[in-house]
């Protein structure tokens, strides 16, 4: 009889660590969920920051004759914003009639 009662505590032992192990997995693959849609939101806000250069870059040529001369005069007269904590941009006049060279950067955690 005592056979039995040693083979129902390894049984209880073994779905123990067969649960142990489901949640592991659980939390694991619930993690990369999670690296993964802010890893495609990062690229998101990368794409809409690039098109609204651009955008403001073109729209200030179009109204003012010339390219914008920095970063700032976007900022101060066309309204752009971004988040700054994330995202190093780098902007480099050429000329007034030469459209700027635009870097855009992510920074690092």
């Amino acid at each position: 009889m005592a056979r039995f009662q040693y083979q129902k505590k390894q049984h209880n032992y073994r779905k123990f660590i067969l649960s142990v192990c489901a949640f592991l997995l659980i939390i694991i693959l619930f993690y990369q969920g999670i690296q993964s849609l802010s890893s495609s939101t990062l690229r998101r806000q990368k794409e809409s920051l690039e098109n609204a250069l651009n955008r403001n870059i073109t729209y200030c040529y179009a109204v003012e004759g010339a390219y914008p001369e920095s970063l700032d005069y976007l900022k101060d007269h066309y309204g752009l914003t971004y988040d700054e904590s994330r995202f190093y941009v780098d902007y480099r006049v050429s000329g007034a009639n030469i459209l700027p060279d635009v870097t855009i950067i992510e920074k690092g955690d």
